[in-house]
């Protein structure tokens, strides 16, 4: 094993009074890292040999207890170490990635700790969304506990009593399937960053379950009618109705990808950007009908296509889009009044209804996949979920034909 821990007083570091800080030397593969100890000491007051304080320092503190602390802290980080190098991951391990190990282990007390770390790290990210659902969720599991959890305790018991406290309270499965993925994910990067056992992962047990949708496509006639619906610029539901056609036409782009659509992104008659969520890379040709609500909105003096974002910060342009998209919906609702459509619209309508019509002029399922943006076929397959009823009537007509 090529790592070790040395307690060193490190007289590189002399401070103001004299005093030099005493620190765990950590070495991994010939280099080496200080571990700060939050003590300063005289040289006179430190024995290099035996590796501890002399009875000559005249600090705060008894000197037997100061020496119990050092080496304690020198027996957790060789801890550390050794259980690494017994899983088999100390090699594959840099320098920097121990001592964070290391310094952070205190931190495996508290999953809230390390969540709203995670938190703050994704909106400084700028990833400001995916911020939202982890704080949503803490949120969610204080209110069930009103008390903090360590990482040992957030074990398959506990996720069984928050499956109960969430479904007795008339919540949806898939809602529940949502939050238990937020809490997978930050024990996945606690695993990661050394702070969380992998032998005590609670998803090895658990399964998150999930329940069939319902159908969000509408019908082509349908579809069609919200296209030829007469509204005049200065009408509620103009931005409503225009934001379904194109999100429609651009591949089902979502709402969040409508708003940060930029005119820079439109070049020579084709849309260029990049999927926020997957970072997928799109170019897709912009057909005539789309061209009429583009050159609508590309005339305002502004740099965003559609005017959904108002601010310049990301977590004020997050709630634009938020706000917007309440907005959006609300209208639609009106819309699908107008239109004779029975079922509800929102925004995720016009993306599943974009699928479902292109399976019906037989897309084949991997180019339906591309131009969604998903990562696997699976999504795909929720998203489609099957043909509608009155096209298998009319297989089985068919079939029945003699």
């Amino acid at each position: 094993m090529n790592t070790n821990i040395v307690i060193s007083l490190d007289t590189r570091r002399a401070k103001k009074d004299g005093t030099y800080p005493l620190i765990l030397r950590l070495g991994h593969n010939e280099r080496t890292a200080p571990i700060p100890l939050k003590l300063s000491l005289l040289e006179k007051d430190w024995d290099e040999e035996e590796k501890k304080i002399k009875s000559t320092y005249s600090g705060s503190g008894s000197i037997q207890r100061l020496n119990n602390y050092i080496q304690k802290k020198k027996a957790e980080a060789m801890d550390i170490i050794i259980k690494l190098d017994e899983q088999g991951l100390l090699n594959q391990l840099s320098l920097l990635d121990i001592k964070n190990r290391i310094v952070n282990q205190g931190s495996t007390k508290s999953f809230f700790a390390y969540g709203y770390r995670l938190v703050q790290e994704l909106i400084e990210a700028k990833r400001i969304g995916t911020a939202r659902s982890y704080k949503d969720t803490l949120s969610v599991l204080k209110n069930f506990l009103n008390r903090d959890i360590s990482f040992d305790q957030l074990n398959y018991a506990f996720l069984i009593k928050f499956e109960h406290y969430h479904l007795s309270k008339g919540n949806e499965l898939n809602g529940l399937a949502t939050y238990m993925r937020t809490i997978r994910a930050i024990y996945n990067k606690a695993i990661r960053a050394g702070l969380a056992d992998r032998n005590s992962y609670p998803f090895y047990s658990y399964s998150i379950r999930t329940t069939p949708t319902k159908k969000r496509a509408i019908e082509r006639e349908y579809l069609k009618n919200i296209i030829e619906l007469n509204l005049d610029k200065y009408d509620p539901c103009f931005n409503a109705r225009n934001y379904f056609v194109a999100s429609y036409m651009m591949y089902g782009m979502n709402f969040m990808d409508m708003a940060f659509l930029k005119k820079s992104n439109i070049v020579n008659g084709r849309i260029h950007y990049r999927r926020k969520k997957t970072s997928k890379l799109y170019d897709i040709k912009i057909s005539e009908n789309l061209q009429a609500i583009l050159n609508h909105y590309c005339s305002a003096d502004r740099d965003y296509v559609f005017p959904i974002i108002k601010r310049e910060s990301p977590l004020d342009q997050d709630k634009d889009v938020r706000w917007a998209r309440k907005r959006y919906n609300k209208k639609l609702n009106i819309i699908a009044k107008d239109c004779g459509i029975e079922t509800t619209l929102t925004s995720y309508v016009s993306r599943h209804t974009f699928a479902t019509q292109a399976m019906l002029q037989q897309v084949p399922l991997n180019a339906i996949s591309t131009m969604l943006g998903h990562s696997s076929l699976k999504t795909t397959e929720v998203y489609l979920k099957g043909l509608p009823s009155d096209v298998l009537d009319n297989y089985n007509s068919k079939i029945l034909t003699i």
